[in-house]
């Protein structure tokens, strides 16, 4: 079942890595994140998609974000955060590519377990990608959903920052 409005989000972990070696600037020391813990008492925006360096999550998703950061935040967003099915190493590189700093916090679910657990998965093993996550985002407040918006098949149109700021 796909998590719905209203719905508090499952327990379940998620990785992220904020640190990177100085002698060769790879990402390092990635660590988990418990999802619960972390979104108490807290606004969070979560969008997610298929996955680091693909061309529309890289062109406009994770940009959008980090554009509109001073917005969300203006209207009450704690965090934002970027999920997909990598690894937290490549989820850094890739943060770091994209200038998320720490306007994006930048959650890796390597093996699609908290994917799944929201019933978010998107089986792109047809094209060499094995499972991934759909692309979507959601209001969380305090752990309870309020709002979330799933992409149909090649589109984006409800899960961008603009779409997300309208509705905060």
């Amino acid at each position: 079942m796909t998590i719905k409005a209203g719905e508090r989000l499952p327990a379940g972990q998620l990785t992220e890595c904020n640190e990177f070696d100085p002698s060769n600037g790879c990402p390092m020391n990635p660590h988990p994140v418990d999802v619960l813990e972390s979104v108490k008492g807290k606004k969070i925006v979560i969008f997610g998609l298929p996955g680091a360096f693909t061309p529309t999550c890289s062109a406009k998703h994770v940009p959008g974000y980090v554009a509109n950061f001073d917005k969300l935040k203006a209207k009450g967003v704690d965090e934002i955060w970027c999920m997909a099915v990598n690894d937290g190493f490549v989820m850094a590189a890739w943060g770091r590519d994209q200038k998320a700093g720490d306007k994006v916090r930048m959650m890796a679910d390597g093996s699609a377990d908290y994917t799944k657990k929201l019933g978010l998965e998107l089986d792109l093993t047809p094209r060499g990608m094995g499972m991934r996550c759909q692309r979507f985002a959601m209001i969380v407040d305090d752990g309870v959903v309020k709002d979330i918006a799933i992409e149909g098949p090649g589109k984006f149109e409800v899960s961008n920052a603009e779409t997300v700021l309208a509705k905060v």
